[in-house]
């Protein structure tokens, strides 16, 4: 990509991700099938190649330290969102876990309360048992004091000549009878309702035991999520200040690289006028025709890794022209002149790394440069006369780049165009 700077920036903050592989599921078959779909599946494996290369070929307009501090920030920023998830998911739990520790709170006050009432009844009939039994016991020695009521009227029936002093008596063993019958009926229902109070009493304390039990167990739970919560707090802090650290340093990075862009951008106006000065100097006819085969591919037995166009920047966001093609070529491949020519300048950049520029001559009575970027070194100086095909330089991977690889420019009066037009 032209090294050119910025036009309009959007966010210095925003990382743009850019994919660098393309995933292909090949599904295997037998016999025919797998003849059948071989070439499709070599291609959509090369395809998978070039989108890699490609990718890699955009992370080289940006430096090393520009990468990797936006490698940083996405990071943090990934770790900062999901550290975000956990502590908002650990709050909406404690937030639900105090809510329900208020409710079951309430429900065992509830229940103490009733178990309060249940054992103030429960004390209450023992008292009116115990009442009634003291009451029955003075009625019961009293009334047989001069014996048993039963025998006494017995003896008045068979003792009595007067009637109407019979049925006096009568009256009088009845009532004291039925006055001791009612009093051992009121205490048996007294018996038997406090018999139920301490049912009543006993299920009272289970379902407090079970109350405090599941508030304990809740308790429990929400005092680990309040540490939970307070942890995620402290982690979310901390990322927070791992991001602006993080950014903090991008933006010197890109600040950084933007400098270096604008001294390319000079170095470039310096060669352009260079390039432009001889062409004035030297105003023979050169070549006139087709572009096809003019120049020889400057990486023998090679391919194209990314080609010439405009693409958008993966870092910055703005679109930029990738100035020439990139060509595979190992660290020390030995780079070939493509044509006959001059060499006019060499010099190391930030940027570039080490360039090597030749003078080729008019192409349809335009000045032709080549460039070769990223070089490791150099085989010729300035103002060696190279042939076609002689070894100018090594390849290598100095400046923004990636790996080692050829960045390969073709000038025409000083501007950029399509190398592979040429081959």
């Amino acid at each position: 990509m032209e090294r050119t700077l910025p036009r309009t920036p959007r966010n210095t903050r925003r990382q743009v991700s850019r994919a660098l592989a393309v995933v292909c599921t090949l599904a295997v078959a037998s016999g025919p099938l797998l003849v059948a779909h071989a070439d499709d599946l070599h291609d959509k494996k090369k395809k998978a190649q070039q989108g890699v290369k490609h990718a890699q070929a955009d992370l080289e307009d940006s430096s090393n330290a520009l990468q990797a501090a936006s490698v940083r920030l996405r990071a943090v920023q990934s770790q900062l969102a999901g550290a975000q998830q956990r502590l908002a998911a650990a709050e909406g739990q404690l937030t639900a876990a105090r809510v329900l520790d208020r409710q079951m709170q309430a429900k065992l006050a509830q229940a103490v309360q009733a178990l309060e009432v249940a054992q103030a009844e429960l004390t209450a009939g023992i008292q009116r048992v115990r009442q009634q039994r003291a009451d029955i016991g003075r009625l019961v020695a009293t009334n047989y004091q001069y014996g048993d009521p039963r025998l006494l009227r017995m003896s008045m029936v068979l003792r009595s000549q007067d009637p109407e002093e019979l049925a006096a008596e009568l009256g009088t063993v009845d009532s004291v009878l039925d006055k001791e019958a009612g009093e051992y009926e009121r205490l048996q229902v007294a018996e038997k309702l406090l018999r139920v109070q301490e049912k009543k009493v006993a299920a009272a304390k289970a379902l407090v035991a079970q109350q405090r039990q599941e508030a304990a167990v809740n308790l429990a739970r929400r005092q680990r999520l309040e540490k939970e919560a307070a942890d995620n707090r402290a982690h979310v802090a901390t990322l927070v200040g791992q991001q602006t650290v993080a950014t903090r340093q991008a933006a010197a990075a890109r600040a950084a690289d933007l400098r270096r862009l604008r001294q390319a951008k000079a170095e470039e106006t310096r060669i352009k006028k260079l390039i432009l000065a001889r062409a004035r100097k030297h105003k023979g006819k050169g070549y006139t025709g087709s572009g096809n085969g003019f120049l020889l591919q400057p990486v023998a037995n090679s391919y194209v890794t990314s080609p010439f166009g405009w693409r958008k920047h993966p870092i910055y966001g703005y679109w930029g022209l990738h100035n020439g093609t990139d060509f595979h070529a190992p660290c020390g491949t030995p780079l070939r002149a493509a044509a006959t020519g001059t060499v006019i300048e060499k010099y190391y950049s930030d940027v570039w790394g080490n360039r090597l520029f030749v003078d080729v001559g008019r192409f349809n009575g335009k000045a032709m440069t080549l460039v070769y970027n990223h070089i490791s070194s150099y085989k010729v100086g300035n103002g060696a006369t190279v042939g076609r095909g002689d070894t100018v330089a090594y390849a290598g991977t100095t400046g923004w780049s990636t790996a080692c690889h050829l960045h390969f420019t073709v000038l025409l009066n000083g501007n950029a165009v399509n190398p592979e037009q040429f081959f």
